[in-house]
């Protein structure tokens, strides 16, 4: 740590009484040191650093951060106050003050280094040796970890995220975390030794995963199978969410990891006597910073990762479909579809005038629909790479439009994004141009190529096809609608909100960005298709209830309100509980309601499902006579299926009641 601090970079005496003027102090013995080349735009970005969440810890010590352009070597500067200075830490003003400097391309081997000095800072040895020393390079040497007396004894390691901790049989709770800040240099690391500690202490076996600027090692999915609860403390996006999925979860501020780790480890093992299991979401499975963290993502199958990449831009897209296609909708509903071809109301509205308002209402959504191509392209590049792709990216989906290749266009130009990008960050370049990298070589190369790619090699082709596939929505009638109707029906009721129901949606709203009348009526069979599921699992419960326990029961009447407001997912617990009868049952009847649907020539133009866009629908008493066309075959297999068991589980619970309600009517 010889390169990090120095004796000049230590002020034993350090006379600041604002967290301003302590950080202003510390650096300008940087500056005399020449490890920072612009005072004020350094100090800067330590402002923005400090304003994202205080850097006080409780214990008297203060750790203002930041990475910088203006930083030309990580640096660690150290002044102790006599008076205190208030960082916003809840126990008072900080005596021990850490400025931690990092360049914006710092390398893993400094940052593990900061990352280190981050985890001492919890011991409360090292912290009083640090208040005790008088000697500038002896607590340098300190810091350093020169010094063998001062090494803190009392500090276990925390377990390497791809290992288990050593654990006795008789353990008596296992406690999983994942940490992270924004910068990802000290609280990251301080938040996993104090879970770490405060476990110890507790005689619970924590494995922390830290997902910071030294990198992020796994943890071993064996650790995370046999843990009994979750916490996150984090300040940024945690890393792929999924591994975590049944598991009961705290989920915390990365400072709540570092100055109150007994409080997370009591509520951890509360909400496992509860039996709370968290409903962790299906995003956040992209590690933040576009790496891998190891072998997670270059070990997928290609087919996962793909469909993980275009999910991501399809996310990203769906409010832009939403605001843009329901205000759109809405215009039609007022002003008639003739309104599309309205003036500017730039240049033409009238206050009083419905129409006026239509068309507003109308130019605002279709401005809103502009951004569908790029940002599902943008989106799709940040999937693969990360911020840097989201330049290229957008560009892409722009030139898509420009060349009239649409849907289809956007997701080749986020697909060729994404990979251009990967590939210029494989190029090892030298240190002192990482920095530059992310924010302007990377963006300006890929935008680039993107830009060629799109205008000169595959934009053309695509947008060929774009408009084959166009003139065959058209074209769909008889026959071949039916068909079109059935395999979306089934790709809705399929997996209910997970990857072929999103395929499905992403293909109907695909067509919305240039609507016509064949892409309306894809529409409307994907969203009536989508009400299914949960409609025939209410009416199931309430037709059959002997077929189903209580807690069934239950859910079944909130499916109803759910299949309503097109809530696809309201099924997704019957399935769970009986896979093999519900999902075939509710899959028939999807497929029923989409040829249905498509077969009466239903259309809609709002992206969204549901009783309240029924105004919206062509042929509206026809569309719900598909629904309930539909729901009703989905009852009527589910219901049978599950009567032909030749035994009916019942929790012990309905048992008991059931008999007591016998011995009533014997008595009677």
């Amino acid at each position: 740590m010889s390169e990090l601090i120095t004796a000049e970079l230590v002020d034993l005496d350090l006379s600041a009484t604002t967290k301003d003027a302590a950080a202003r102090s510390l650096a300008e013995r940087m500056v005399a040191a020449h490890r920072v080349t612009d005072l004020d735009g350094f100090l800067a970005d330590v402002a923005a650093r400090e304003a994202q969440m205080p850097t006080g810890l409780d214990g008297g010590i203060g750790i203002p951060h930041c990475r910088s352009e203006h930083v030309s070597a990580p640096t660690l500067a150290f002044g102790r106050s006599a008076r205190g200075i208030d960082f916003g830490a809840a126990d008072g003003p900080a005596d021990l003050i850490f400025l931690i400097a990092a360049p914006a391309g710092a390398d893993d081997d400094h940052l593990t280094i900061l990352s280190g000095l981050a985890r001492r800072l919890m011991d409360p040895e090292f912290t009083a040796a640090l208040r005790a020393g008088d000697d500038p390079a002896a607590v340098a040497a300190l810091i350093r970890g020169e010094e063998p007396a001062q090494e803190p004894e009392a500090t276990t390691p925390i377990a390497a995220a791809g290992e288990a901790a050593p654990a006795e049989d008789d353990a008596p709770f296992r406690i999983v975390a994942v940490t992270s800040c924004p910068t990802g240099i000290a609280h990251t690391y301080m938040a996993a030794e104090s879970l770490t500690a405060a476990g110890l202490a507790e005689g619970v076996e924590v494995t922390v995963e830290t997902q910071g600027s030294a990198g992020f090692s796994k943890l071993d999915p064996a650790v995370i199978a046999r843990a009994d609860a979750v916490i996150w403390a984090h300040d940024v996006e945690v890393r792929e969410k999924a591994r975590f999925r049944g598991k009961p979860l705290v989920d915390v501020g990365v400072k709540a990891g570092i100055n109150r780790p007994a409080e997370l480890i009591a509520e951890a093992r509360r909400k496992t006597e509860r039996g709370e299991i968290a409903a962790v979401p299906q995003g956040g499975d992209r590690p933040a910073d576009g790496t891998d963290g190891g072998s997670g993502a270059d070990s997928a199958h290609f087919g996962v990762r793909l469909r993980t990449y275009l999910m991501s831009g399809v996310s990203y897209m769906v409010p832009f479909v939403a605001a843009g296609g329901l205000l759109i909708a809405l215009s039609f509903a007022i002003g008639g579809y003739e309104i599309a071809d309205a003036k500017s109301v730039a240049d033409h509205f009238v206050w009083g005038q419905a129409d006026s308002w239509a068309a507003l209402l109308n130019q605002i959504g279709s401005a809103a629909f502009g951004f569908l191509v790029p940002v599902l392209a943008g989106y799709i590049a940040y999937g693969m790479a990360d911020r840097p792709a989201l330049v290229p990216g957008f560009v892409g989906g722009a030139i898509a439009l420009t060349v009239d290749a649409g849907f289809l266009g956007g997701l080749v130009a986020g697909l060729l994004a994404g990979a251009v990008v990967m590939a210029i960050q494989r190029v090892p370049v030298h240190a002192t141009l990482r920095g530059i990298m992310p924010v302007l070589v990377i963006p300006l190369i890929a935008s680039a190529v993107v830009g060629f790619l799109m205008f000169i090699v595959v934009g053309k082709p695509i947008a060929a096809l774009q408009s084959a596939l166009t003139d065959w929505l058209n074209g769909l009638s008889g026959s071949n609608a039916v068909i079109l109707g059935v395999v979306l029906g089934l790709m809705m009721c399929f997996d209910m909100g997970g990857p072929l129901n999103k395929v499905a949606y992403a293909f109907a709203v695909g067509g919305l960005a240039d609507p016509t009348d064949g892409s309306l009526k894809v529409m409307a069979a994907v969203m009536a298709a989508g009400m299914v599921p949960p409609l025939a699992m209410a009416l199931a419960t309430t037709v059959r209830k002997k077929l189903f326990t209580k807690t069934e029961r239950e859910n079944g009447r909130a499916a109803w309100v759910l299949g309503a407001s097109f809530i696809t997912e309201g099924a997704i617990p019957f399935a769970a509980a009986d896979p093999l009868r519900v999902i075939p049952s509710v899959m028939a009847g999807g497929a029923v309601t989409g040829a249905l649907s498509m077969a009466f020539g239903c259309t809609l133009r709002a992206p969204h499902g549901g009783i309240f866009v029924v105004p919206l629908i062509g042929e509206p008493f026809l569309y719900l006579l598909a629904i309930a066309a539909g729901t009703l075959v989905a009852t009527a297999l589910v219901v049978l299926l599950k009567g032909a068991r030749r035994t009916v589980p019942v929790p012990a619970d309905e048992a008991e009641a059931t008999a007591a309600d016998a011995r009533v009517g014997a008595t009677a």
